[in-house]
C-alpha cells in the first residue's frame, strides 16, 4: 500500500516473514533431491588417503585410518582425563621449520608412532615465515607452531585414550629434531580426574602428588634423560638423568674441567654433571649428587651407637649404597642383606654403578655385593623374619648386631608400606633378631613441622601407630629420632633409632672427639687416601643428638598430653632467687642475693647451711645460676678416675675429686644416658634432711616413675630436667634452706 505522506510502500512483517520462511524450507527440499548418492562409509577408511599441501590447499585436509581402538572398553574404564604432552624444541633446522609439507608428515609419523588416530589435521603457512598446524585426533588432538627464523617449534599433544604419552617423546624428537645443535624441553601432567589411576600400579607413578612427576616429567625447563624405565615383578624402576636451570658448577665438576679462575662457565650450567635420579612406584629413593649423605645419616650414627657391631642385618637398600657404608666398619663380620626384588639389583648394578662402588675401601671387593662379607637373600623380609625370629621360628638365624631398614617409608595410605610397619608379628621378630645390646635403625620418611596435627591423625599416621607399637615392647628400652636435611630431598629426612638396652643413649650423647676417636679406630682406609664419609664425623654425630622441636611440639600433641610436656621450658611466671658473690653484684639487675652462707658459731669458718634474706613463694626457683654451673663427666671418664685411685692410690688430687663426686654429684633422670652432674657452687651447702617438716625445696622435674621409652622431651630437655630446683613451700625471711637426701633418686 502507497502512503500518500511519504510516498513509499507499507510492508506487513508477518507476511514478509511467512514467505521468507516458506522459500527457505522449499529451496532445502529442491537440494535434497537433487544431491548426489550416498557414498559407501567404508570406502571412507580403506587406507590413508594422501594429500597435496599446495599454497592452493583446501581449507582443511582429511586423514583416516581404518580401525581404530575402543577407548572406552572393559579394560580401561572411561574416565573424565586425559595425559598432557609439552614439547619445546630449539635449534631446528630454519627450512624444516618454514615447510609445510615436511611438518605435516612428521606430524602424521607421531601420531602413527605413538599408536593415536589422525582424524582429520589443518596446516597453515604464515607469511613471512613459519607453519602452524593443528590435528583432531581420535583421542583428543595435536597441535604445534614453528618459529622458522629462531630455530624454534612447540607442540603440544593432549589424549584422552589409555595409551602412554611418554613412549612418545623420543619419537617426536626424531621426527622434529632436524638440525646438529637441538635441544629438547618437555613436560608430561595427567590431567582431569584419574578416578581409578590411585589403585592402578600402572598410573601411580604418573599422578601429580607422585615424586617422579614433581621431580621429572612436569618441569618444563629442566634436561631429562630417561635411563631405565621397567617394571620389575614387584615395582615400577625409573632412572633418569637431570639438569636444572639454576644448578651451578660443583666441585667435581671443576676439578674435571680445570676451571680456572675468571672462567665465565663458573656463572653458568654448561658444565653442570647430570644428575641420576632413582624412583621406585614413583617415589625418589636417591639422588647420585647426595646420596652419600643420606646413606652415611642412615648408616653410623647406629653403628657408632653399638659398642662393637659385628653382624649387621640390611632390610631393602638394592642400590647397594647402604651396604657400602656398611663394609667402611672393621669390626663387621657379617652383613646379611634381605632384598625382595632381584630385578633392581641388577639394574642398579648396571645402571648405577657408583652406589655400590667398594674399590676404594682396603680390602673390600670393588662390588659391595661381591663382597665375602656380605649375604644377599631375594626374599621377602616380613617371611624371612618371622620364619626365624617369629613366636613359632621354622628356622634358625644369627642375630644382629645392628639392623638397617632401608624400606618404603611408613607413609598412611601406602598398601605395602602398611602391610610392612603395621605388622605387630613382624615388628616383634625385628626386635627379637637383635642381640641383648642390638639397636635397629628405621628411615621414616619426611620429617614433621611444628605445624603438623597430631601425628596419629594426620599424614604419618602409620609412622605414629609403629612409633606406638616399639614404644610398649617390653624388649624395646630406647627409642630416638634424628633428622638430616642434605639428602637432596626437598624436606628433611628422618630417622628411628630403636635400642634394646638404654646404655645406647649414653652412646648416642657421646663428645664428638671420642665419636672422631671412634671413626678412626673402627673403620677401614681407603685405597687413594681421601676421607672415607663426606658429611658423616663427630660434630654432624652431636647434631643428631637432639631431636629437633617440631619433635617435641608435635609428641605434645598427644592426648592425653605426656606428662612431661609441661616442662619444656623455665615457668616465667616464677620467680627466680639465687646466690650473688659479692664481685657478681656488679652491673647485674639482682644487687643482692637471696641467700647468704650461715658458719658454725664455735669456728665462725665451717660453713654448715643456706639461711634465706627474703621471703620465698612456693615454686620459685633456688639457685638457678649455681645449679647450671655444675659441670658434666660421663660414664668412662668417671669409671678412668676410679681405676686411677685403684691403681694409684697415693695420687691424693684424684681420691679427693672421686670422693667429691660422689658425694655432690648426681645421676640424670635418663636412664642409660651415662652421665654425672656434679655441683659445683654454694648448692653444695644445702642441708640434707628426711624431716618432711623441714624440707623445703625439690626437684623441679618431678620425674615420675621410669622415663618413657620416647621422649623428645626428655631428649631435648634433659639438663633442664636433671638440674634445677624449686622451693616446695613457701620459705620466710630467716629460714634455713632444706632438700631431702633422696632428692636425685630416680626409679629406673
Amino acid at each position: 500500500m502507497l502512503d500518500p505522506n511519504t510516498q513509499r510502500y507499507a510492508i506487513d512483517v508477518r507476511l514478509f516473514l511467512a514467505t521468507m520462511t516458506t522459500a527457505m524450507v522449499l529451496a532445502f527440499g529442491v537440494g535434497v533431491s537433487f544431491a548426489p548418492p550416498a557414498l559407501d562409509a567404508p570406502a571412507l577408511f580403506d587406507a590413508w588417503v594422501p594429500v597435496s599441501i599446495t599454497e592452493d590447499r583446501p581449507e582443511e585436509h582429511i586423514v583416516r585410518t581404518k580401525e581404530f581402538p575402543n577407548l572406552h572398553d572393559a579394560e580401561s574404564p572411561y574416565e573424565p582425563s586425559g595425559q598432557h604432552l609439552l614439547v619445546d624444541i630449539k635449534g631446528i633446522d630454519a627450512d624444516f621449520l618454514d615447510s609445510e609439507e615436511r611438518l605435516a608428515k612428521a606430524m602424521v609419523d607421531a601420531v602413527k608412532a605413538g599408536g593415536l588416530s589422525m582424524l582429520s589435521y589443518h596446516c597453515h603457512k604464515l607469511v613471512p615465515m613459519g607453519v602452524s598446524c593443528v590435528g583432531v585426533l581420535l583421542e583428543s588432538h595435536i597441535s604445534f607452531h614453528t618459529w622458522p627464523v629462531e630455530g624454534v617449534i612447540t607442540l603440544d599433544l593432549f589424549t584422552c585414550g589409555p595409551t602412554p604419552l611418554l613412549s612418545v617423546v623420543p619419537e617426536v624428537e626424531r621426527l622434529f629434531a632436524i638440525g646438529e645443535n637441538t635441544k629438547t624441553s618437555w613436560s608430561h601432567e595427567l590431567r582431569g580426574f584419574h578416578l581409578n589411576a590411585t589403585k592402578s600400579p600402572e598410573k601411580r607413578h604418573l599422578l601429580e602428588q607422585s615424586d617422579l612427576v614433581f621431580w621429572v616429567l612436569s618441569p618444563l625447563d629442566i634436561y631429562k634423560k630417561e635411563i631405565v624405565s621397567t617394571r620389575t615383578r614387584f615395582q615400577k624402576v625409573d632412572i633418569w638423568e637431570t639438569t636444572y636451570p639454576e644448578d651451578t658448577i660443583s666441585h667435581d665438576d671443576a676439578v674435571e674441567h680445570n676451571l680456572q679462575p675468571g672462567d665465565p662457565r663458573w656463572l653458568t650450567g654448561e658444565l653442570v654433571a647430570p644428575d641420576k635420579m632413582l624412583f621406585l612406584d614413583g617415589t625418589l629413593q636417591s639422588l647420585n649428587s647426595t646420596e652419600r649423605v643420606y646413606h652415611e645419616a642412615l648408616v653410623h650414627p647406629a653403628m657408632f651407637a653399638h659398642p662393637n657391631p659385628k653382624h649387621i642385618g640390611l632390610i631393602g637398600g638394592g642400590e647397594g649404597a647402604t651396604l657400602r657404608e656398611i663394609l667402611k666398619h672393621n669390626t663387621v663380620e657379617s652383613a646379611t642383606m634381605i632384598e625382595l626384588d632381584e630385578e633392581l639389583v641388577s639394574i642398579c648394578r648396571e645402571h648405577l654403578p657408583e652406589f655400590s662402588n667398594c674399590k676404594n675401601l682396603k680390602g673390600r671387593a670393588e662390588n659391595c655385593f661381591d663382597d665375602e662379607l656380605v649375604s644377599v637373600v631375594y626374599q621377602d623380609s616380613k617371611e624371612w623374619f618371622i620364619e626365624r625370629f617369629g613366636p613359632s621360628p621354622a628356622k634358625t638365624g644369627n642375630k644382629f648386631d645392628v639392623l638397617i631398614i632401608d624400606a618404603l617409608d611408613p607413609e598412611d595410605g601406602e598398601t605395602v608400606s602398611e602391610e610392612l610397619y603395621g605388622d605387630g608379628e613382624f615388628l616383634t621378630s625385628l626386635i627379637s633378631s637383635l642381640t641383648e645390646d642390638g639397636i635397629m635403625i628405621i628411615q621414616v620418611g619426611t620429617a614433621p613441622t611444628i605445624y603438623d596435627p597430631r601425628a596419629d591423625m594426620g599424614v604419618y599416621a602409620s609412622r605414629e601407630k609403629m612409633f606406638n607399637f616399639f614404644e610398649d615392647h617390653e624388649q624395646v628400652e630406647a627409642m630416638l629420632v634424628y633428622e638430616e636435611d642434605g639428602c637432596g630431598f626437598l624436606e628433611p629426612h628422618s630417622f628411628l633409632v630403636v635400642c634394646k638396652s638404654a646404655k645406647c643413649r649414653g652412646e648416642w650423647l657421646r663428645e664428638s672427639d671420642l665419636i672422631e676417636y671412634a671413626i678412626f679406630n673402627r673403620t677401614i682406609e681407603t685405597v687413594d687416601g681421601e676421607r672415607l664419609m663426606v658429611q658423616f664425623d663427630g660434630a654432624t654425630m652431636q647434631s643428631y643428638n637432639a631431636p629437633p622441636k617440631a619433635w617435641e611440639t608435635v609428641y605434645c600433641r598427644r592426648e592425653p598430653q605426656p606428662f612431661e610436656c609441661a616442662y619444656r621450658a623455665l615457668d616465667s611466671n616464677s620467680e627466680f632467687h639465687d646466690y650473688v658473690f659479692d664481685d657478681e653484684k656488679k652491673g647485674t639487675k639482682e644487687t643482692e642475693g637471696s641467700f647468704e652462707v650461715i658458719y658454725d658459731d664455735e669456728t665462725d669458718e665451717k660453713p654448715i647451711g643456706v639461711e634465706v634474706l627474703k621471703d620465698i613463694p612456693k615454686g620459685s626457683y633456688i639457685m638457678p645460676h649455681q645449679m647450671t654451673s655444675s659441670f658434666i663427666i660421663n660414664e668412662g671418664s668417671l669409671n678412668n678416675l676410679r681405676d686411677l685411685t685403684e691403681d694409684i692410690p697415693d695420687v691424693k688430687v684424684i681420691t679427693d675429686l672421686v670422693n667429691f663426686i660422689d658425694t655432690h654429684g648426681h645421676g640424670s633422670v635418663s636412664d642409660g644416658i651415662g652421665r654425672t652432674y656434679v655441683e659445683l657452687g654454694v648448692s653444695i651447702l644445702i642441708e640434707k634432711s628426711d624431716d618432711e617438716d623441714k624440707i623445703n625445696l625439690g626437684r623441679w622435674f618431678p620425674g615420675f616413675g621410669k622415663r618413657p621409652v620416647y621422649s623428645p622431651v626428655y631428649d631435648r630437655q634433659f639438663l633442664s630436667l636433671d638440674l634445677f630446683l624449686v622451693a616446695t613451700q613457701d620459705i620466710k625471711k630467716g629460714q634455713r634452706l632444706y632438700r631431702p637426701n633422696n632428692l636425685w633418686d630416680f626409679e629406673k
